[in-house]
């Protein structure tokens, strides 16, 4: 039996629809028919050449909500017709000392669905069932689909930022229009900056509750307590730092971004902080997967067949939506 995969062959180049064997589960591997894959900018970083060593061909995406077609030996936990999320966190050693004091997101063996391990651009995927997340049966699968990188990355971002009471947000995408939900439910202010002359982004922040929103070469009404950067922009951390409060942290949240430029010691003086996030940790998304229902999040998405994985891809890169794209196979 085949099914339609979208698969990236060189980086630089368009996926390419293809038909592939529906793979069979073996030990501690679920089988899973998508319903829906996210498109995040990390595969437009795979697309686009800017990660290292891909394994090529690839079938990009690691939002993936679907539901569990066969289980392999030794799976506990997960049935046939169960609805499932797989996320960017594909597979960790389980022996290495981060794995073993649960930080699993900086294991030096890991592999990354999407990117390592075939993913969600496609009818079919397998799936390591340690590393899946068990989701509603009910509910619309694409608006699911961004929680499990946009949401748990955002979420990680924001749990490394502390206690901050009024956030910057740079780069007003997928993972921005989620965690600004957990800041207005937790009560707290939240900045947003956008591009220069983006009006549609800012007017979407302040619909969904932005103290202020502006662009990144503005000055926010007051200093930040903390700065989540989602953009890849190197520059932004310099601009973050200037607009952070003495005590306050500038978290960069992509997998890669450019160059930072240097800076004067001073922005950094005054026990200022830049961390970046690494993936994600299994606990994360049980944690954030168990809060999203409670608050509740709802997410912003624009359906694409799987065919058309080329366009949604595009249109993430020229920030043609508010929210994010999702496939739908």
């Amino acid at each position: 039996m085949q099914a339609r995969a979208m698969i990236l062959d060189r980086p630089g180049t368009p996926l390419r629809l293809t038909a592939l064997p529906v793979p069979q589960p073996d030990a501690g591997t679920v089988l899973v028919r998508v319903e829906a894959c996210g498109v995040c900018r990390t595969d437009l970083h795979l697309v686009d050449g800017e990660l290292p060593d891909p394994i090529l061909p690839m079938v990009p995406g690691h939002e993936i909500v679907g539901r569990v077609v066969a289980v392999g030996s030794g799976v506990t936990g997960f049935r046939a017709g169960q609805r499932v999320g797989v996320p960017w966190l594909g597979w960790t050693c389980g022996n290495c000392r981060f794995c073993l004091s649960g930080r699993e997101n900086l294991c030096d063996e890991a592999r990354f669905t999407g990117y390592q391990i075939p993913g969600g651009y496609a009818e079919y995927t397998l799936a390591d069932a340690r590393y899946c997340f068990p989701l509603p049966d009910d509910g619309d699968a694409a608006a699911l689909a961004p929680l499990l990188c946009a949401g748990l990355i955002g979420y990680r971002a924001l749990t490394l930022a502390g206690s901050a009471d009024r956030v910057g947000i740079y780069g007003f995408g997928a993972a921005a229009h989620i965690i600004v939900q957990v800041l207005r439910h937790q009560g707290r202010e939240f900045y947003a900056f956008t591009r220069p002359h983006d009006t549609a982004s800012q007017a979407f922040a302040r619909q969904l509750g932005a103290a202020w929103a502006g662009a990144t070469d503005q000055m926010p009404p007051g200093k930040l307590d903390a700065a989540l950067i989602f953009a890849p922009a190197g520059p932004l951390v310099l601009a973050a730092l200037g607009h952070t409060d003495k005590g306050g942290c500038v978290v960069c949240a992509g997998i890669h971004m450019s160059d930072l430029p240097s800076f004067p010691y001073a922005l950094l003086w005054g026990e200022r902080q830049i961390r970046s996030v690494a993936n994600l940790t299994r606990r994360d998304g049980d944690e954030f997967l168990a809060l999203a229902p409670a608050i509740p999040i709802t997410t912003e998405v624009h359906r694409f067949p799987l065919e058309q994985a080329n366009t949604a891809l595009d249109q993430l890169r020229r920030g043609a939506f508010q929210g994010a794209a999702v496939l739908i196979p």
